[in-house]
């Protein structure tokens, strides 16, 4: 098949769409498909994107006001233009907003189907940032996926969320893991040394510093006796975070095999964020065989099994998340329980199995096309 990925963000930048958005491009390439990606162009210009695994068209951006490590797509003749010199046989569009409302419309134009993969909540955003608009985002969004021939939610909240708000065809998509760079033999006494000179509890939250995660709430782990708090990633927030969570270490933003070292280093990690569609890092963190508490809400509901591989917590609640972390603290034999079935329950979980169901996804699609064409 031939697609074209139509993504709001690409590598290097870094978060949930792009991540994935990389490894769904890579996955068509190892299984023989012929992918193209159209994303908003870097800071640095439109230059080559070497670490990509096929050519990636770059459409002219600007930084978000108050955000600028987030590019936002400007009015472009490109997406049309890639869609059709590709001669695409589907358009995948990641997390569609902006560019991929473009995307849509150009499938639409062209009699391509297209699926629209749902990954960011922007009614949630709305109510984080401008404390208005959730109703106008859930609009936008009906009106957008309900013109693609299929829309993926990452976990059952985001499925139940879509359909509720009257978004039609829906099917569960979840997401991938590497369980190979993401594992707990991969736990450096090195980086706990250095962390933890007194031998603390390495409590750690690994992900944007912006205002929806709600970050704050790990202040009360903060005064916890014997624990040291660890935040991994940058963002608008990290300033006022530096104020509210004293004793904390910010290691900024880190990828690759360190990220999985510091990962595996972990006693314990903890996500605030009530706003998740999936939450990639809590995926990450149960591969690497660290116990995870998280809010009761959006994806975490999915991926951490209360009371087997971590703790699910009220929302917004940062007694609740200071109590859980507690709980933990005192029992070692209990986090390596929780640790060690959490990374057996993400093993099968690779990003090849869910890859192989996109593309039977994308088959399906064109097989109702052609029945429908026939």
């Amino acid at each position: 098949m031939r697609v074209v990925i139509v993504t709001e963000s690409f590598p290097p930048d870094v978060n949930g769409v792009a991540h994935c958005a990389l490894q769904t491009a890579r996955h068509l390439v190892d299984s023989g498909h012929v992918p193209l990606v159209v994303a908003p162009a870097t800071a640095a210009g439109n230059g080559p994107d070497a670490s990509a695994p096929c050519p990636v068209v770059r459409v002219p951006s600007l930084p978000l006001p108050g955000y600028p490590q987030v590019r936002v797509a400007l009015p472009s003749r490109r997406v049309a233009a890639a869609i059709t010199e590709h001669r695409a046989d589907i358009v995948h569009l990641a997390s569609p907003f902006i560019l991929g409302v473009r995307g849509m419309a150009a499938a639409a134009r062209l009699g391509i189907p297209a699926v629209a993969v749902y990954q960011t909540d922007l009614a949630g955003y709305a109510r984080t940032y401008v404390h208005a608009g959730e109703a106008a985002a859930w609009r936008r969004i009906r009106s957008v996926h309900a013109a693609a021939d299929l829309t993926l939610a990452p976990s059952s909240a985001a499925l139940h969320d879509l359909e509720s708000h009257g978004v039609p065809r829906v099917k569960l998509w979840q997401r991938g893991v590497d369980t190979v760079r993401f594992r707990p033999e991969h736990r450096d006494e090195a980086i706990r040394r250095e962390l933890a000179p007194n031998g603390e509890l390495l409590v750690g939250y690994v992900g944007r510093l912006a205002p929806e995660k709600q970050v704050e709430l790990l202040a009360g782990v903060c005064a916890l006796d014997g624990v040291r708090v660890v935040v991994v990633g940058d963002g608008p927030s990290e300033p006022g975070l530096r104020e509210q969570l004293p004793g904390a270490v910010f290691l900024g933003r880190r990828t690759g095999d360190e990220l999985a070292r510091i990962f595996a280093s972990l006693d314990v990690f903890a996500h605030t964020g009530p706003f998740e569609t999936f939450c990639q890092t809590v995926q990450e963190a149960m591969a690497s065989g660290v116990p995870v508490v998280a809010p009761a809400a959006g994806g975490p509901l999915d991926l951490v099994a209360h009371g087997r591989t971590g703790l699910l917590v009220p929302p917004r609640d940062a007694a609740a998340v200071r109590d859980a972390v507690w709980s933990l603290a005192g029992d070692p034999a209990l986090r390596a329980a929780y640790g060690a079935a959490a990374r057996a329950m993400v093993e099968d979980r690779t990003w090849a199995a869910v890859g192989d169901q996109l593309v039977g996804h994308y088959a399906d699609i064109l097989t109702a096309r052609t029945a429908v064409a026939a």
